[in-house]
């Protein structure tokens, strides 16, 4: 188990503080939503640790395959939908892979990055479509 704090500090923002660690995270409400929109929103986090998992665990069966994918990207674009409810309805990934691959490697990466915690934990409402981009 993990544990973090979340103290709210007015106007709409948040800091998280990391147990284990310390480390923190603040966090502002988006201007579309009453905030200023300085800081991640919470729905903001959820498409960064979607894109951070994936990065993560491909990094993990990379290091078990002897592959080095340092300097692969993530960008993850959330789109908000307000019917019925104001909920994220759309975190679109594309991973950009700068290393020369074989095919096999590819798969087993793509399938670690759709299997990964955060992606698996998304509820089935939330489209949630990763692209691959590899080097060629």
């Amino acid at each position: 188990m993990v544990e973090s704090t979340i103290s709210y500090q007015g106007q709409l923002r948040c800091i998280a503080t990391h147990g284990p660690s310390g480390s923190k995270i603040e966090t502002d409400a988006p201007v579309d939503n009453m905030g200023k929109g300085e800081k991640f929103s919470p729905t903001d986090l959820v498409g960064a640790a979607l894109g951070s998992c994936i990065l993560t665990i491909m990094g993990i069966v990379a290091q078990k395959h002897n592959l080095d994918l340092t300097g692969t990207t993530c960008q993850v674009q959330k789109e908000m939908v307000s019917t019925p409810m104001r909920r994220i309805g759309r975190l679109a990934v594309t991973v950009n892979v700068p290393v020369k691959l074989s095919g096999d490697d590819q798969r087993r990466l793509e399938n670690a990055a759709r299997n990964c915690p955060v992606h698996r934990s998304l509820h089935p409402s939330i489209e949630s479509p990763i692209v691959f981009q590899w080097a060629r």
